[in-house]
Order: structure tokens, then C-alpha cells, then sequence
């Protein structure tokens, strides 16, 4: 059994190395983090308000009600082509699958079938991840997947042995040829995080790393923004922006 929250798309991948692309986002539910500390303000459907992530409702099990339960990968892909069918696109939409966190879902078969048919299919297939979890490598097509590890900081109030996980790191960057590494900043954390990073690349291999700015909302982003770009530029990483969130504030289903 795998539990989606929501399938939604075509749409543009709004952040990361295939920002603007056109893709399909598959989002799963359940997450092994909560990051109170990103303080996005939400209330459950039992009416208790909390801060997390700005994908709440995909991490806490409150809105497990929404999610939908899956036990063949195939009713999946029949969702995905129902968005497509009225497109007639030349060129094969990227696919995202996000969370939550899907990596829970790696040693399920339906998620790595899933996985399959996509790669198979020559989709671009992205996992976006905090790369915290354990995961093997056992199949040739796994080796195609673009992890876009999203690893947290200190600011997202997750102790560091949870959210570091640099055997997964390497695992990932030594068996994959596109992944990369993106940090979320806000503008009150900025010398902070770039200790935090580099102790992170240390002992690791090389990879892209993009800086993007924290923020639920268009002017969360803009206040965030300049001074996350000014220390991408210092430090020589990659800037990332958050187009969807600058269109969308963090409206769902976009």
C-alpha cells in the first residue's frame, strides 16, 4: 500500500536545476520530520493550529483522511494520464515525485514500479528528498533517478543526527549523475547555514548546490531573496528561486 496526498499538474517544476520545466507532481503522504522551525502556521481539521513545512498537509497524519491509498502502481499512472490527455505535448512531461518524504516508500514494490514504468517511459523522473533515510541501490533504472535532496538546517529545528545522513548522500551522488544538494535560508540565518553546509559537503562527493530562499508566500520570498542570492554569489554555490511559490503563494494543485 503507498498513500498519496495529491497528483496535480502539467505544470513548471518551480525550483532546483529544472526549474520551469514542465512536469507532473506526485505527492506522497507520511514524513519521517516535522520542522517546526520553518514556521509555516496551519491548523488540522480537528482545529489545533501548529507551525511545519509548507507542505503540512503531506506530513502530519492529521490530514491522513485526504490521502489516497494505493495498492497497484498502474491506478497511479492512469491518474497521471488522465492530466495529460488534453495536452498534446511533443516532448514527455517531467515527472516529480514529492512529500512528505517518499523515500519511506523506497522498499515498497509498488513505489519502485512505479519508479520503473516512468524511467522505462523516458521521463525524467526527479525524487525530491531531505535525504535523511537509508536506501540501496539494486536496479539499473534506480541509477537514472535526479534526487533533488533538499537536506535541513538547524533552522528547521530537526536534531542533526536525524536530518544528516552522509552514508545516504554518497550512496545517492556516487550512484546517480544529475542529483544535487538545495538548502532552504531565511534572511536571519545566513552565516549559520553556510558553516552548516560546508560541514555537510565535507567528506562527501561533489555535487550542484543551489541556496533557496524560506518563505510560504510571494513577499515572504522577496524579503528572503536577495540576501539568499548575494550569499550563493559569495560562497559559489547556485541560486534557486521558488517560481511557484512566487505565482501561487503555496496555493495546492499548481
Amino acid at each position: 500500500m503507498i498513500e498519496v496526498n495529491e497528483i496535480f499538474g502539467p505544470t513548471i517544476q518551480g525550483e532546483g536545476k529544472l526549474v520551469g520545466n514542465l512536469s507532473i507532481f506526485i505527492r506522497f503522504g507520511k514524513c519521517n520530520f516535522k520542522c517546526v522551525g520553518f514556521n509555516v502556521e496551519y491548523e488540522t481539521p480537528s482545529g489545533v493550529k501548529k507551525c511545519a513545512c509548507d507542505s503540512y498537509y503531506a506530513v502530519d497524519m492529521e490530514f491522513k483522511n485526504s490521502w489516497k491509498s494505493y495498492e497497484n502502481y498502474l491506478d497511479i499512472v492512469n491518474e497521471v494520464d488522465k492530466l495529460l490527455e488534453n495536452y498534446n505535448y511533443k516532448n514527455r512531461v517531467d515527472i516529480v515525485i514529492t512529500g512528505g518524504e517518499p523515500l519511506l516508500y523506497w522498499n515498497n514494490q509498488e513505489f519502485q514500479n512505479l519508479i520503473k514504468h516512468y524511467i522505462n517511459k523516458n521521463h525524467k523522473l526527479t525524487i525530491e528528498t531531505n535525504a535523511s533515510l537509508n536506501i540501496d541501490f539494486q536496479e539499473e533504472y534506480q541509477k537514472k533517478i535526479i534526487f533533488s535532496m533538499s537536506v535541513k538546517l538547524s533552522n528547521s529545528l530537526e536534531p542533526l543526527k536525524k536530518r544528516v545522513n552522509k552514508s545516504t548522500l554518497t550512496k545517492i551522488l556516487e550512484n546517480t549523475k544529475e542529483s544535487y544538494l538545495k538548502f532552504v535560508i531565511g534572511n536571519d540565518f545566513l552565516e549559520n547555514a553556510i558553516v552548516e553546509i560546508e560541514d555537510i559537503l565535507k567528506n562527501i562527493p561533489q555535487c550542484e548546490v543551489y541556496l533557496m530562499p524560506l518563505g510560504d508566500s510571494s513577499e515572504a520570498i522577496d524579503i528572503n531573496s536577495e540576501k539568499v542570492v548575494n550569499l550563493a554569489i559569495k560562497y559559489g554555490f547556485k541560486y534557486s528561486d521558488r517560481l511557484h511559490i512566487r505565482i501561487w503563494n503555496n496555493k495546492r494543485g499548481v
